[in-house]
């Protein structure tokens, strides 16, 4: 298992449409990913509603955990979609 920690960048958080691209990368991954949020909730990011459910906002840290084929890399490549600057408009 490999962990990483994450910084919320997207000035409005983690809102429905980055959620969706984040889950759509966790999809193709054939381990487990979760996500653990700043309050100690720990949820599987292959699941929109869930990922949602935790609420990140600007600046809030998370911890990424993969298990499975690949662990670092695709750890890295979750944390790099969690510290994106989404250009989605908000209200869009």
């Amino acid at each position: 298992m490999t962990e990483r920690t994450a910084t919320v960048r997207n000035a409005y958080g983690i809102h429905v449409r980055p959620s969706s691209v984040i889950v759509k990368a966790a999809k193709e991954y054939a381990g487990t990913v979760e996500v653990t949020s700043q309050k100690g909730v720990t949820v599987d990011i292959k699941n929109i509603l869930s990922l949602i459910s935790l609420g990140l906002t600007c600046g809030q840290t998370l911890t990424i955990r993969v298990d499975g084929p690949d662990e670092a890399a695709v750890a890295g490549k979750m944390a790099e979609l969690f510290e994106t600057h989404f250009d989605f408009p908000r209200g869009a």
